[in-house]
């Protein structure tokens, strides 16, 4: 038994996501004493730098639901794992559940967190918008399927390593292709991709009025941060809907992510819970957001972030 990490790529280009899903199979499989493989339908050369037992590459095909179950429906087979973890994409979304079907399973998907216990795979989910965790447990027999949600690993505590790599050529015979391909799915052309920042600075309520922005975009500037902001001020049509984070925006694990004037509501949290550093400003010291922040700052925000644009500013000129 093993564990098979289904990967994503499209013309040669990792989705993020798969990183993200790579580490959480190394630790699960470090937890259950069990191998970890990954598989990609296309090139795997960066896959196999990775610490796996092996690494399976199936020659690329053109994407469509039908295709890729069929492919991936004879390497699950071949391979036999007790558990396949999937990104939670949204190409994952259209085939993983009709493969999960095909061996009389279900897909659980969204999955925040995995725990191996003596009971067996505890899978961790979200509901009413991330407000209440949900435990529960797989029965049955055959693969277990699940698809993690962006941001609940880390992709930087992937382990590096050398992995055997295996070409798996699938046989596309009798398979019926009902879809003709189109492009990606995407939600709506961006002018910033918070997913990709490295920094980013979100603002929230605490900064009253729109008029008041200009002080948080300053910040963002002088750090080289892309600025965000939680959902009240989108609402209010002080930022556009391409930056806003949380359950009802974008889903983003920066290296840094400093909020400003947020509380934290839940629903905020659980866009950014995946940020490695987490910086907050409030002037309520009970605030959530100091919950689940590495670093805090209780104060005014119109004091606090003048002097901090000052002081990086000194910075930067020595």
């Amino acid at each position: 038994m093993s564990i098979l990490v289904v990967l994503e790529q499209a013309n040669g280009n990792w989705h993020r996501m798969s990183w993200e899903t790579l580490a959480a199979g190394q630790e699960l499989g470090s937890a259950m004493g069990l191998p970890v493989a990954a598989a990609v339908i296309g090139e795997a050369k960066e896959a196999a730098e990775k610490k796996l037992d092996r690494v399976y590459t199936i020659p690329a095909i053109e994407y469509t639901a039908d295709g890729y179950s069929a492919a991936l429906e004879q390497l699950v087979r071949h391979v036999n794992p007790k558990i396949v973890l999937f990104p939670h994409t949204y190409q994952v979304r259209d085939f993983a559940p009709k493969l999960a079907t095909r061996f009389g399973r279900v897909l659980v998907s969204d999955v925040v967190k995995c725990r191996a216990e003596s009971a067996g795979l505890v899978l961790v989910r979200q509901l009413f918008q991330g407000k209440l965790n949900m435990d529960l447990q797989i029965t049955g027999h055959g693969p277990q399927f699940l698809s993690l949600q962006a941001g609940a690993y880390r992709a930087d505590a992937l382990q590096a390593g050398s992995a055997l790599m295996e070409v798996f050529t699938a046989s596309y015979d009798g398979v019926v292709l009902r879809q003709k391909p189109e492009p990606p799915y995407r939600e709506a052309s961006r002018a910033v991709d918070l997913t990709a920042a490295e920094f980013i600075v979100s603002v929230g309520r605490g900064i009253k009025e729109k008029e008041n922005i200009p002080i948080v975009e300053e910040l963002a500037k002088v750090l080289g941060a892309e600025l965000a902001a939680s959902r009240p001020i989108i609402d209010n049509g002080w930022l556009p809907m391409e930056r806003q984070v949380g359950s009802s925006g974008q889903t983003v694990a920066p290296k840094v992510y400093m909020a400003v004037g947020i509380s934290g509501a839940i629903q905020h949290l659980v866009g950014m819970k995946g940020a490695k550093c987490i910086v907050a400003i409030n002037k309520d010291a009970n605030a959530p957001i100091f919950e689940v922040a590495d670093y805090g700052i209780v104060g005014d925000l119109f004091e606090v972030v003048p002097a901090l644009i000052e002081e990086v500013k000194k910075a930067k000129a020595q």
